[in-house]
């Protein structure tokens, strides 16, 4: 099993990464993603307004216990029940997924460098960069239209939490990173030469 860690600021193009790598998986390997955000920390014991309230960029709000174990689970072939997390309710839905055990396995997530635990399991460690301009707009964009979320609320959250959280946490996160991708997911010579490293790594696994 190939485990690849993809980090990066919010709006960074992480997404776009992971889904230009799955596209050049063969069909004859397997692979998983591992969202991050399916690990925040259940808040249903909090008032909506009191949820809303929570910072969600900071290492603390995840569970990376739970994420940890069930990564370890995996890797030893066994499958888990992957934890759903709701953005419209900022709480754990009741309702698990299962994911088997794969050939590759993608853990995707801002925070995800940010825990030795998580970082130590990871193969390969790849940072998606982008312009903060570029992200904030994004973040914009992908809030209205998947969470529900107003321009001002989400400009009010990226000044109070996202911004100093990238900066105190994300940003330096950058360090760990096995490979860094710049211009964030429309690099496609970055991608491209990404799916080469990843390829010949998992060539010298098969052969090791």
């Amino acid at each position: 099993m190939l485990v690849i860690g993809i980090a990066g600021g919010s709006g960074s193009g992480k997404s776009t990464v992971v889904r230009e790598i799955i596209k050049r998986v063969p069909s004859t390997e397997q692979v998983v993603v591992i969202p991050q955000d399916s690990y925040y920390k259940d808040q249903s014991h909090l008032s909506m307004d009191e949820r809303q309230a929570l910072n969600f960029d900071h290492p603390d709000s995840i569970d990376f216990d739970l994420l940890n174990r069930q990564l370890a689970e995996l890797k030893s072939g066994k499958a888990v029940e992957q934890p759903q997390y709701s953005y419209l309710t900022c709480s754990r839905l009741a309702e698990t997924v299962r994911v088997e055990p794969a050939d590759i396995v993608i853990i995707e997530g801002i925070l995800v460098f940010c825990n030795k635990k998580l970082r130590d399991q990871m193969d390969i460690k790849i940072y998606v960069d982008a312009d903060d301009d570029d992200r904030l707009m994004r973040i914009i964009e992908r809030d209205i239209a998947q969470r529900g979320k107003t321009v001002p609320w989400v400009i009010d959250r990226y000044n109070k939490t996202v911004k100093p959280m990238h900066l105190e946490f994300i940003a330096p996160s950058k360090r760990y990173a096995d490979i860094i991708v710049p211009q964030g997911g429309h690099n496609i010579v970055a991608i491209k030469v990404l799916w080469e490293g990843i390829r010949r790594f998992v060539g010298q696994e098969q052969c090791g």
